[in-house]
């Protein structure tokens, strides 16, 4: 399992993320408070406040691939 920090700013970040995402074999959370959403819905993560840091948690061992994708989301 595998965890950073993402930032999605705008509406079409949303949609890259989203596409990103559905790329990947393996699940993929994003948490912001106590809420958990599919990172592969574009509906769950408009449902968020995307104002704010999200926690992406990727379940699998190997993450680079993704993280590599995303770089420009990541929170450093």
């Amino acid at each position: 399992m595998t965890q950073m920090n993402i930032k999605l700013t705008a509406i079409n970040d949303v949609k890259e993320f989203v596409d990103i995402a559905g790329r990947c074999n393996f699940d993929i959370d994003i948490t912001v408070g106590k809420y958990v959403v599919d990172a592969k819905s574009i509906m769950g993560l408009f449902s968020l406040d995307l104002s704010k840091e999200l926690t992406l948690t990727a379940h699998t061992d190997d993450a680079s691939g993704l993280e590599k994708n995303i770089e420009k989301f990541i929170v450093k």
